[in-house]
């Protein structure tokens, strides 16, 4: 890992690319790819909505994520 590494900047892409996805234009196809590309589209933003919003620290050089699955209706 290079000594410039910044957790902060990698969350700052992810959020980026969180945003992208949801810009992503439908490409010109129908029926059943039309649908396995919105559920990928999906779980693509899932996946790095869910980073983007990690809390992230480098220990030991082991750099760990934190995302918090609770409820929000639910006390932390």
């Amino acid at each position: 890992m290079p000594e410039t590494f910044d957790p902060v900047q990698m969350i700052a892409r992810f959020r980026e690319r969180a945003a992208s996805v949801k810009r992503r234009p439908l490409p010109p196809v129908a029926g059943e790819e039309r649908q396995h590309f919105l559920a990928q589209a999906q779980l693509d933003f899932q996946d790095f909505a869910m980073l983007s919003d990690a809390a992230t620290t480098i220990e030991d050089g082991v750099l760990t994520l934190r995302i918090d699955l609770r409820s929000p209706d639910k006390p932390k």
